[in-house]
């Protein structure tokens, strides 16, 4: 648990709640830029990539290298109802389906939020604490074909569940009995769950996994290759039974847990990847001074991000730096308390803001860009400050980005502005 302050509200770092100051708002505001136990897995044979999926949108133009104007743009309300929302997904259909941490699934359709949920599995989740519940969402890359979709939730008792459900004969409803449990891993604290599901380019399903709870990372996760807290894990989950290993995957011929990619994270709260570059974007939640942005270039398994030996690039239980990677973005409790993981933008209404991703800040509703310039330096601003509750941002089939507002229910989306 972090010691940052008895007050924080922190639904991903601490113990109690508090709304942020701020009003919801109908357009960017700008501000000024500072640069700154567990089922048995099977290996797969042969190097065998999972199917590529393609990104949300195929990209038409390249990144921009530097960050936009945010008056270029403007977070447009689009939904309102809704009970603690924390995830968003979508299919091609043009469908949004929005995760609420109790444990239903909700959708909208046609600007519409539909009445029944696509799914309710309140009776199966934990969410008592402020960091429990259901909490991820990911479609399969071939959902149209399977109706495979997975879930990343607390269940009763506390541990932390990864199962695939399956759409029934009705497009908007799922099946609560087609669950089949992946994976269970154990979690010694409340808080601390991590969360977050998405598919890679490379058709993996890559899981977010915090280091277990309490303060300081007491049990020593972060750093412990024989667990699966703390890490980004990456599954086959279509060989195996209940998955596979990828071959590449840098432990799968021993040394650590086969399903880890990477390790020496406190808290991952929403990973994104890039379609421009295949990277992977991840925020993890700092304890007491930094919040930070790590980055996975594509394909490149086994990176130590160093928690709990440092908190961002900063010391923490210990002065080592040989063998962890930095942030490449982090910013102090001046300006926040809990990051919130973001998106990259593809989206073709928005050619200023192309391939910037987008994070903010769960406490202050503070919204930054970040991009990469020609000569390779990586450039962070805040752009906007929202006042919202930010526990998640998303983006549609077509690329359109959207943030969501875990306090009041609120959907926005972002759009040109008039």
């Amino acid at each position: 648990m972090p010691q940052k302050a008895l007050w924080i509200a922190l639904l991903l770092g601490a113990c109690t709640l508090n709304p942020p100051t701020g009003t919801p708002f109908p357009t960017a505001t700008l501000v000024r830029r500072t640069a700154v136990a567990t089922p048995a897995a099977t290996t797969a044979p042969g190097p065998q990539p999972g199917t590529p999926s393609p990104p949300a949108v195929a990209p038409t133009a390249a990144a921009v290298t530097s960050l936009p104007d945010p008056a270029t743009a403007r977070w447009q309300p689009v939904a309102e109802g809704l009970t603690r929302p924390v995830d968003l997904a979508h299919t091609a259909d043009e469908r949004l389906f929005i995760v609420e941490q109790a444990g239903l699934i909700r959708i909208l359709q046609d600007g519409r939020l539909l009445p029944q949920p696509f799914l309710d599995i309140r009776d199966r989740v934990q969410d008592q604490a402020n960091e429990q519940g259901l909490l991820g969402i990911a479609f399969d890359p071939r959902y149209a074909e399977t109706g495979y979709f997975y879930l990343n939730y607390t269940g009763q008792g506390g541990d932390t569940l990864i199962a695939r459900f399956q759409v029934s004969q009705d497009p908007n409803l799922a099946d609560p009995a087609s669950e089949q449990v992946l994976l269970r891993i154990a979690q010694p604290y409340a808080n601390h769950n991590g969360g977050g599901l998405r598919f890679g380019p490379d058709g993996m399903l890559y899981i977010g996994t915090g280091d277990g709870g309490s303060a300081d990372d007491p049990q020593g996760n972060g750093q412990n290759l024989d667990t699966l807290l703390g890490k980004m894990l990456r599954l086959d989950v279509r060989r195996g039974d209940p998955y596979a290993i990828p071959p590449d995957n840098p432990f799968a011929a021993g040394g650590g847990r086969p399903e880890i990619w990477a390790y020496g994270l406190r808290n991952p709260w929403r990973f994104a990847f890039d379609p421009f570059s295949g990277s992977l974007f991840i925020a993890d939640v700092g304890q007491n001074r930094w919040e930070e942005i790590n980055l996975i270039p594509a394909g490149q398994g086994g990176l130590n991000f160093g928690w709990n030996l440092r908190e961002g690039a900063h010391p923490f239980a210990s002065q080592r730096t040989a063998g962890l990677t930095d942030p490449i973005a982090e910013y102090d409790h001046s300006q926040g308390c809990s990051v919130t993981g973001g998106v990259v933008v593809a989206s073709p209404s928005l050619p200023q803001w192309r391939g910037v991703y987008l994070y903010g800040d769960y406490c202050s509703g503070r919204i930054w860009g970040l991009v990469r310039n020609a000569q390779g330096d990586w450039t962070s601003a805040p752009l906007i400050d929202s006042g919202l509750a930010i526990s998640s941002f998303g983006q549609d089939a077509q690329g359109e980005v959207y943030v969501v507002d875990h306090i009041r229910g609120l959907l926005y989306r972002l759009e040109p502005a008039p």
